[in-house]
């Protein structure tokens, strides 16, 4: 059962990072224990509105949109490094005083907190990664068959690629629906409208675009080594719980080894959910973090 979404819905706010003019939501509660909601690639703050809904009266929700996504400014050279998220994520929780804070996040965004873990491990009170450490060790050892000078090549091939794609546009908001419902075939209608609506904006001629800058879908060339991303998993310290849809693409890190390298976590399977376990198995996740938190 898919959660009403209270109309008056949340507060959007505005911080600053590397110059960069970011935007989060804040559904209130101030008083309450802090809790940031971090989205995935491509995607945008509002995607987790039915996540805040039902625990914006325990917790003091923030749902940031990271740079390049939603309703955040695109980076000016069109580059987006795994550095560069920490460091949005970094200044977010400065900013704000939200040290210790609770995290629930989503692929790219599960990929950002659990590195901040590491690098912060006082300033994370627990952390919940829905299908959040990356590509699988096997596509890891494909990418590290690729010398240096093939990975530079294919970046630049790319970026030119991407600096000629214009936005896709769509005739109408139910033309970007019906592409939504395509990418996820567990949404429901409802599920897939709300995240339509809030994840385009329309452009001058009245068609509708996607809010993300096509660079961020560019594999940057180089990033931490594989050894200090595993350190920094080993250093965390709050209670972790690893999420995985059984129906996703996604590497289980009990299968693949992956936990091994986690001191503290937990990792939990849900059937009949893909790569967006927190849409795909609502009630099921919210009873699981529920219980976790």
């Amino acid at each position: 059962m898919t959660a009403i979404i209270d109309p008056a819905g949340p507060t959007s706010r505005i911080y600053f990072s590397q110059r960069l003019r970011l935007h989060y939501v804040d559904w209130g509660n101030p008083g309450a224990p802090p809790l940031l909601l971090v989205h995935g690639g491509r995607d945008h703050c509002r995607n987790w509105d039915w996540v805040a809904q039902a625990l914006r009266h325990d917790w003091h929700v923030i749902a940031p949109d990271l740079r390049g996504h939603g309703d955040s400014q695109w980076s000016p050279d069109g580059n987006y490094s795994m550095a560069g998220y920490v460091y949005d994520l970094a200044q977010l929780i400065h900013q704000q005083a939200l040290a210790p804070v609770t995290i629930v996040a989503h692929s790219l965004g599960g990929n950002i907190t659990l590195r901040y873990a590491g690098i912060y491990p006082e300033n994370v009170r627990k952390l919940v990664a829905i299908e959040g450490l990356g590509p699988s060790p096997r596509l890891q050892a494909e990418r590290a068959k690729k010398s240096i000078d093939q990975r530079m090549r294919q970046w630049i091939d790319e970026q030119r690629n991407l600096s000629g794609r214009l936005p896709r546009r769509y005739a109408s908001i139910e033309d970007a629906f019906r592409r939504m419902q395509e990418e996820n075939k567990h949404l429901s209608p409802d599920q897939a409208r709300h995240l339509t609506q809030h994840g385009v904006n329309q452009n001058e001629d009245g068609t509708y675009s996607w809010k993300f800058d096509n660079y961020v879908r560019a594999w940057p060339p180089y990033d931490m080594p594989d050894s200090d991303v595993e350190h920094l998993w080993s250093r965390i310290a709050c209670p972790t719980l690893l999420v995985y849809g059984k129906e996703s693409w996604a590497s289980n890190p009990v299968e693949d080894g992956r936990i091994r390298h986690f001191s503290t976590a937990k990792v939990v399977s849900f059937d009949g959910a893909g790569h967006w376990v927190h849409h795909d198995r609502l009630d099921a996740f919210l009873a699981e973090l529920r219980a976790f938190l």
